[in-house]
């Protein structure tokens, strides 16, 4: 159930982690978040996580520096990965370091909502979460 699954966002703007809490809460699913990689990777330590949306640029730990961690130590964890710079080596990057889905800043909160749901149905797939009842 969405409920059940708790999503890490991971972004240096306030504003932007306010804006993806209020439309994921919205759309059922438990939330966290943090305002750079190190943190993430404290709250990864102390909380159950299955889901990560971290923005790609930040101080400390980048999101791509974040992901490689994520990846070896926490590979069934879903990622996606967000960036205002939507280059194709960007986004291929990302995917070749292992995120399961990228989105572009900005987006309309439906895109949003499509990109997660995608994600939270990969983790249903691979039995990581349950799927909600119909």
């Amino acid at each position: 159930m969405k409920s059940s699954v708790s999503i890490l966002i991971v972004d240096d703007e306030q504003m932007m982690r306010s804006l993806l809490e209020k439309i994921l809460v919205r759309e059922g699913y438990k939330i966290l978040t943090a305002e750079n990689g190190v943190e993430a990777l404290e709250l990864l330590q102390a909380q159950k996580i299955d889901m990560v949306i971290s923005d790609i640029k930040m101080p400390r730990m980048n999101g791509f520096e974040l992901l490689k961690v994520l990846k070896e130590e926490h590979p069934d964890i879903g990622v996606i990965m967000m960036t205002a710079y939507g280059d194709t080596y960007t986004v291929k990057d990302a995917l070749l370091l292992g995120a399961d889905e990228y989105i572009t800043k900005p987006f309309k909160s439906h895109e949003i909502s499509l990109v997660v749901e995608r994600a939270y149905w990969r983790l249903v797939s691979i039995g990581k979460v349950q799927a909600d009842s119909p």
